[in-house]
């Protein structure tokens, strides 16, 4: 019985997060890129191109595997399309910290005639909240996620927070 209860409060727990992280999402976002859950984005078979649209001095503290760091304040569309391959149809999922700045980047993706692109959902906060690995920029697993900043930081329940 005691298991049954402490279930039921996870899963109520879960959803009441979940519920909180969408009405932030709602307030910051257009949602004028469709999503994509960390759960999707870690499937084997779900093959994409990793675009990172947090700012460099945080990919380095650690990043998504096969990640390509496009930054956002300095994010010059060109370059990021120099590194895309042709095939307009490519899947392509850009995250950040929680999927706001993602959005703005994969937008643009999109506005340039990419057909595939999503925004992940939660970004590398809601990745690293369901224990799915990120790297240093050595390629090592770590537990270390920079937070952008400590009013960000709440929604980083796992990992070790670095500003």
């Amino acid at each position: 019985m005691k298991k049954i209860l402490f279930l039921l409060l996870l899963i109520c727990a879960s959803a009441s997060a979940q519920k909180k992280l969408d009405k932030l999402l709602d307030t910051w976002n257009k949602k004028n890129v469709p999503y994509m859950s960390v759960e999707t984005l870690a499937m084997p078979k779900t093959k994409a191109i990793l675009l990172d649209a947090r700012e460099e001095k945080e990919y380095k503290v650690s990043h998504l595997k096969e990640a390509i760091c496009v930054g956002s304040n300095d994010f010059d569309l060109n370059e990021t399309l120099a590194k895309l391959p042709e095939d307009k149809n490519a899947k392509i999922v850009v995250y950040c910290s929680l999927g706001i700045r993602s959005e703005i980047v994969a937008h643009q993706l999109i506005q340039k005639g990419y057909t595939n692109v999503y925004n992940l959902y939660g970004g590398i906060f809601e990745w690293k909240n369901a224990d799915f690995q990120v790297i240093d920029t050595l390629g090592n697993a770590t537990e270390k996620v920079h937070t952008f900043n400590k009013s960000w930081s709440k929604w980083l329940k796992k990992g070790k927070k670095v500003y």
